[in-house]
């Protein structure tokens, strides 16, 4: 299984990195995690011939970017778009004018299935959780050659994200505060909450992806979140647009 990490910020991109869009490859299933700016990165030319599977988190806009750009790729086998529940309204109202295509003015099919209920209609292992944040916001867990691969996107710490991260082989978490920063109104993870996160889950590897923009500037003050987090759990990758994991 291959991860490729197209985008790694948080809210807007930046010289540090468009916002967060990550490829999971495997078991003859391709599955991208959000549709930030990164999204604009997927490689869709390549003669892929199966359908993809997009997973959004929730639909603030540093997440949902690249929905304007389905007229780019070329999804010839056909897009599976996974949302949170109502999330077929919401997206129904976005696609279309004043904003952009709709889903039937493409060159290939798309399908919105809304987790968890659709759940069964996915050929490849999936669970979701929900996450502790200022919208309905979904985690995911996917299986693909033995090996499971959990995102929390913008969350606080809660027992949900705990539950999904059960053990994973990777955890790809949100990193948007810096170190001892948190806010109740506006939840999300910093580097220490985490941590504890993938120690609490008994996780093999833990990445940090979605650095605040503002809150990160360089691509040192990710490494620096990296270092803080090491000292509740070992190993820590800060993500860094382009970057590729093998497991």
């Amino acid at each position: 299984m291959r991860i490729t990490f197209l985008g790694t910020n948080g809210w807007y991109n930046s010289p540090t990195g468009d916002t967060v869009c990550m490829l999971v490859e495997g078991e003859g299933q391709r599955v991208v995690l959000d549709a930030g700016t990164g999204f604009a990165r997927l490689e869709t030319s390549g003669g892929w011939q199966g359908w993809t599977t997009l997973c959004l988190s929730h639909f603030h806009l540093d997440h949902i970017y690249g929905l304007h750009l389905l007229g780019k790729h070329a999804f010839t086998g056909g897009l599976r778009i996974l949302t949170p529940e109502g999330g077929r309204e919401i997206l129904d109202g976005l696609m279309g004018q004043p904003f952009t295509c709709r889903f039937s003015q493409l060159p290939y099919p798309v399908e919105v299935l809304e987790m968890p209920a659709d759940r069964g209609a996915l050929p490849f292992e999936l669970e979701t959780g929900e996450m502790r944040h200022s919208t309905r916001t979904l985690g995911y867990r996917l299986r693909l050659e033995g090996k499971s691969v959990v995102y929390c996107p913008d969350t606080g710490y809660c027992d949900s994200a705990v539950h999904l991260a059960r053990e994973a082989d990777l955890l790809i978490t949100e990193c948007a505060f810096r170190p001892g920063e948190s806010s109740q109104e506006w939840p999300h993870l910093n580097p220490e909450t985490a941590a504890r996160l993938a120690a609490e889950a008994g996780a093999r590897r833990l990445v940090l992806v979605h650095f605040d923009a503002s809150r990160y500037p360089t691509l040192a003050a990710r490494d620096e979140a990296a270092e803080v987090a090491r000292r509740v759990f070992p190993d820590v990758t800060a993500s860094r647009d382009g970057m590729r994991l093998d497991l």
